[in-house]
């Protein structure tokens, strides 16, 4: 199993003028400590509008940064929202092709469509058809990759001409593909289409392991046909994190970032009335959090083995360290932890990123290597046919040229 950070930028009201400011810098820091401590990906998604949950807007400006102050770390673009109205398609290719030069091929690309009104409809984009128009880009995109140039593409929401799509990937055929799953009838589709599944809901490791099996038993099915021209068979899951050799600072710690972070994305998905501007999440978290089950009860007993979904790998190494035995022997590929959220403190983060890649990484880091070997010798047969039923890149027709519009040069 390898491990991953979540970063969405979280930042609670009250700011001052130089809040974001820190915490762009404060997150930084922590991933290129990350970085020298070995974990393997550091993943940002996409967020609009959606004030002290996410102030995470350009990933991909903030992951070309982080493209150079590290050397080896995995750089998830996670996710790329993929309706035309929240990105052009071609700017996405591209956007993408140029992290991957500047981080010498260590880009993840996450796929998805939102779930909030407030993004939704702030981009004019349709809640009906935003799953059709994620299939469709995300299509165009893997040709714009690998064709050149990009023979053009005419779907009912993507439409482009010919055109060399640049620059292009330095890892081939293209970064390994992922789409976002919030159910069990995403990762079937991520399975079907060969995309890695990136779950960003919490679960115990039973519920892992459904997951995990309902999505390679897609993955060695008939009925995946890769959206991409590799075949991306990975699932990863967040789980929230804080380590400390003390169980009650730990939750002392964590506890409401956790919690802060559920919260939020229930307010702007559902039950909140956003006030832009006006809207005080952090105060509306501290007022109610008892009402939806996020008091510091919801934690559990101290000394309890961790299996709680909502606590996840809040606790002392030894804790963390079970706890996550158990999401490796559900099958979980990828272990993506959630350690920046709410109010939690900069240098408190260090310290647990430290005393995790100390005293809980390193058994983990022995097996993947073979668990790795395995899984890719049994899955091999399967991915050459999947890979078999997709159609290959196109060849745009070599007599279209961009027609001139003046008979005359330009002076």
């Amino acid at each position: 199993m390898k491990f991953g950070l979540l970063y969405g930028a979280q930042l609670p009201r009250p700011w001052t003028e130089d809040s974001e400011y820190r915490l762009f810098h404060d997150m930084l820091a922590e991933i290129e400590l990350a970085d020298r401590l070995g974990f393997d990906h550091v993943w940002c998604p996409e967020h609009h509008f959606l004030e002290e949950y996410s102030h995470m807007s350009g990933p991909e400006v903030f992951l070309g940064a982080v493209s150079q102050r590290t050397s080896r770390i995995r750089i998830g673009h996670a996710i790329a929202l993929m309706p035309p109205g929240f990105n052009p398609t071609a700017r996405i290719a591209e956007r993408i092709a140029t992290l991957d030069l500047l981080s010498g091929g260590r880009v993840e690309f996450g796929t998805g469509e939102s779930t909030t009104p407030t993004e939704l409809e702030g981009f004019g984009v349709e809640r009906a058809v935003k799953r059709d128009q994620w299939a469709e880009a995300v299509d165009a995109v893997a040709r714009m990759f690998v064709e050149e140039p990009f023979a053009g593409y005419e779907g009912k929401y993507v439409s482009a001409p010919v055109r060399n799509v640049l620059p292009k990937t330095r890892q081939k055929p293209h970064p390994p593909m992922w789409m976002a799953c919030g159910n069990r009838d995403a990762i079937r589709l991520a399975a079907a289409k060969g995309l890695g599944a990136l779950n960003f809901s919490f679960f115990g490791p039973a519920e892992t392991k459904k997951w995990v099996d309902a999505y390679y038993e897609g993955i060695e099915s008939a009925d995946c046909v890769p959206a991409g021209f590799a075949v991306n068979a990975q699932v990863a899951a967040t789980i929230p994190m804080f380590c400390h050799q003390d169980e009650a600072t730990a939750v002392e710690r964590g506890a409401d970032g956790v919690q802060f972070f559920n919260f939020g994305l229930g307010f702007y998905a559902g039950f909140g009335a956003a006030a832009p501007g006006r809207t005080r999440l952090w105060e509306t978290f501290q007022r109610d959090r008892d009402r939806y089950g996020m008091g510091r009860a919801a934690f559990g007993k101290p000394g309890m083995p961790l299996g709680n979904p909502a606590r996840g790998a809040v606790g002392t190494p030894e804790q963390i360290r079970r706890f996550l035995r158990q999401h490796e022997e559900a099958g979980l590929d990828q272990a993506i932890f959630l350690v920046q959220g709410g109010g939690t403190r900069h240098e408190h983060v260090c310290e647990s990123l430290e005393l995790f890649a100390r005293e809980v990484m390193p058994e983990f880091k022995e097996r993947h290597e073979r668990a790795e070997q395995a899984k890719a010798a049994r899955l091999r047969p399967a991915l050459d046919a999947a890979l078999a039923r997709r159609e290959p890149p196109r060849t745009a027709d070599p007599a279209y040229v961009i027609p001139a519009r003046s008979p005359n040069p330009a002076p």
